[in-house]
C-alpha cells in the first residue's frame, strides 16, 4: 500500500464521512500549484473554495503570520491587542464600512449577521419581538450550522437535522417579483449571495440586484450580501456587488481574508445594524485575535498591492473565452464572472465527478457540484500561459 493509500485508508477508518473528497493527498502548495505525496504537481482550480485567492503559501502572508506568532497569538476580547484597530482601519478604508465585527468562519459571520439584524429589527425598525423574518433564496449556501441549514433547500444539507429554526422565507434566486411579494411588515433583511457558488456559479439576470436594493431601501429592509466566496477579488472586483453598482447594508467576508492561512471572517456594516450589539450579547474567543488580524492585514495588502483583483478580471475573461471555445456535445453551459467559473454538462454525460477525476490524472484539480457541474476557481495569480494550459487539458477531457 502506498503512502497516499495508507492515509486515505486511515481517514476512512477514523474520520466522520461527512465529506467525499477526490482521492488525492496533497502535501505542499505554492502559487497556483499543489503537490501530492507522490510528488505529482497539479494546477489548483478550486483554491479551497476561494480561500487561497492570493495563491498557496504566499510568502508575505507567511512572514506576517510567523512574525506575529512569535509575539502574541491570542488575548481573547477580554483585553485589547495592537492589531485589531489597524485591521478595522484598513478594512474600513478599503470597503467603506462604518462598523466591523471580526469572527472566524464564514458560517459564524452569517450567524452574527442574522442575530444582529433581528435585534436591529426589534430595536430600530419596531418589529414585534420574536416575529422578525429574513428572506433567503432557494439553492443558497451560507454554511452548515443548524440555523443556516434550517433555510437551506438542499436535502443533503438539511434533512435529518430538525427541528429547524423559524423566521425565514425562501424565494427563487434571481426573481425580484417573488422577492417583492414575500416582503411584509416583519421583514428585517434579505440574505443573498451575489453569485450562488455552491449551486454551480449561478449568476442572476442583469438588473436583479438594483431592484433588490430598491426594494430593501423602500421597505426599510437590511440587504445582507454574503461575499464570503465572491468577495476579495474573486469576480474581478474587490466585492461582487460592484458589478451591479449597488452597496449592501451588511457585507460578509471570509475565506480569502486570510489567504488560506487561518480562519478569519468579518461582518461589515453601516453603523445602525452592528450598533445594536452591546457588551456580552455576542462574541468569540478567537474572533479578532492578534494573529488573525496580522494575517488578514497582510492578505488584504498583497491582494490589492500586487494587482490580483485586476488580474482576476483579465484572466477570468480570457479563461471564460477559452472555455466557451470548447466544442463538445456534453457541454450544456459555460458561465462565470472573473475567476469564478463553471462548466455545466448535460445529464447524459453521466455526472461531472468522473471528469474531475480525469482532469486530476492530467494534473488539474477541480470539483464537481450539483451532479453535473465542474466548478473552476484558480488562485487570482494565475497567468495567461497557465490558463491556456488549463483550457487545453479541459478540452481534451470533456470530448
Amino acid at each position: 500500500m502506498s503512502n497516499s493509500e495508507s492515509l486515505i485508508s486511515t481517514e476512512q477508518r477514523l474520520g466522520a464521512h461527512n465529506y467525499k473528497p477526490l482521492d488525492v493527498v496533497l502535501t505542499r502548495g505554492e502559487g497556483v500549484y499543489v503537490w501530492d505525496t507522490d510528488g505529482k504537481r497539479y494546477l489548483d482550480c478550486l483554491s479551497a473554495y476561494s480561500a487561497v485567492n492570493q495563491g498557496h503559501c504566499h510568502p508575505k502572508i507567511l512572514a506576517a503570520m510567523v512574525e506575529q506568532a512569535g509575539r502574541l497569538t491570542l488575548t481573547s476580547r477580554a483585553f485589547r491587542n495592537d492589531q485589531l484597530a489597524h485591521l478595522y482601519e484598513e478594512l474600513a478604508a478599503l470597503t467603506g464600512s462604518h462598523k466591523i465585527l471580526p469572527m472566524n468562519s464564514g458560517a459564524e459571520a452569517v450567524e452574527t449577521a442574522i442575530k444582529a439584524v433581528r435585534k436591529w429589527g426589534y430595536e430600530v425598525k419596531g418589529v414585534p419581538e420574536n416575529k422578525a423574518e429574513i428572506i433567503v433564496c432557494s439553492d443558497n449556501f451560507h454554511g452548515r450550522t443548524l440555523t443556516i441549514v434550517s433555510f437551506s433547500t438542499d436535502p443533503d444539507a438539511r434533512s435529518g437535522f430538525g427541528p429547524y429554526t423559524p423566521g425565514f422565507r425562501t424565494v427563487p434566486f434571481g426573481d425580484a417579483d417573488a422577492l417583492a411579494a414575500a416582503i411584509n411588515d416583519n421583514t428585517v433583511a434579505v440574505l443573498i449571495e451575489p453569485i450562488q457558488g455552491e449551486a454551480g456559479v449561478v449568476i442572476p439576470p442583469a438588473g436583479y440586484f438594483k431592484r433588490v436594493r430598491e426594494l430593501c431601501t423602500n421597505h426599510k429592509i437590511t440587504l445582507i450580501l454574503d461575499e464570503i466566496q465572491t468577495g476579495l477579488g474573486r469576480t474581478g472586483k474587490l466585492l461582487a456587488e460592484e458589478h451591479e453598482g449597488i452597496e449592501a447594508d451588511v457585507t460578509l467576508i471570509g475565506k480569502a481574508l486570510s489567504g488560506g492561512f487561518y480562519p478569519v471572517s468579518a461582518v461589515l456594516s453601516n453603523s445602525e445594524v452592528l450598533g445594536v450589539l452591546k457588551p456580552g450579547q455576542h462574541g468569540s474567543t478567537f474572533g479578532g485575535n492578534p494573529l488573525a488580524c496580522a494575517v488578514a492585514r497582510s492578505a488584504l495588502r498583497v491582494l490589492t498591492e500586487e494587482g490580483m483583483i485586476e488580474n482576476a478580471a483579465v484572466m477570468g475573461d480570457y479563461f471564460l473565452e477559452g472555455l466557451r471555445s470548447i466544442r463538445s456535445n456534453i457541454v450544456k453551459d459555460v458561465r462565470g464572472r472573473g475567476l469564478m467559473m463553471a462548466v455545466e454538462l448535460v445529464p447524459e454525460a453521466g455526472g461531472a465527478r468522473q471528469f474531475c477525476y480525469a482532469l486530476k490524472e492530467r494534473g488539474l484539480l477541480a470539483k464537481d457540484t450539483h451532479e453535473n457541474t465542474i466548478r473552476l476557481a484558480p488562485p487570482l495569480v494565475i497567468t495567461k500561459e497557465q490558463v491556456e494550459w488549463a483550457v487545453d487539458e479541459i478540452q481534451k477531457t470533456i470530448v
